[in-house]
């Protein structure tokens, strides 16, 4: 579940914030690790270098323009779009997790409403409940928006 705070949404967050708030958990037990991208439960333990990672590349992604989570994992050359969805639901309240969507251009559940407001707001081109992947697909070229 991707959680929201309002402050998120009036300034852009920084890793550097979430990275401080997680500060001094790390002695906590990691989840098992399968295939080097291990993601802890629970949002209050420090982020994976898998997780930080997923979230650099959100981040870079410009207002009004989305990536699928497989695009990110592409883009990554690791992971999955399974493995970038649970790494969001758990840390993307850091960043602007809405776009983030769905390989049919749709947003994650539970926050579909959300989500579609928050891409309208900042213009994004978008069909009812979906957005147009054809014309705001962002392929991760710095400066393209």
């Amino acid at each position: 579940m991707v959680r929201v705070r309002a402050s998120s949404l009036r300034s852009p967050p920084t890793l550097m914030g979430l990275l401080r708030h997680t500060a001094g958990m790390a002695g906590r037990r990691a989840a098992s690790v399968s295939a080097g991208l291990a993601i802890r439960p629970g949002g209050e333990l420090p982020p994976t270098a898998y997780a930080v990672s997923v979230l650099e590349v959100v981040q870079q992604i410009p207002p009004g323009r989305v990536m699928t989570y497989g695009d990110v994992a592409e883009f990554l050359g690791t992971g999955s779009a399974r493995t970038v969805g649970t790494v969001l639901s758990r840390y993307g309240h850091e960043v602007a997790w809405q776009r983030v969507v769905q390989a049919s251009g749709r947003p994650a559940e539970p926050h579909v409403a959300e989500a579609i407001e928050l891409l309208r707001r900042e213009g994004c081109p978008l069909s009812g409940e979906r957005v147009d992947l054809v014309r705001a697909r962002w392929d991760g070229t710095p400066g393209l928006s």
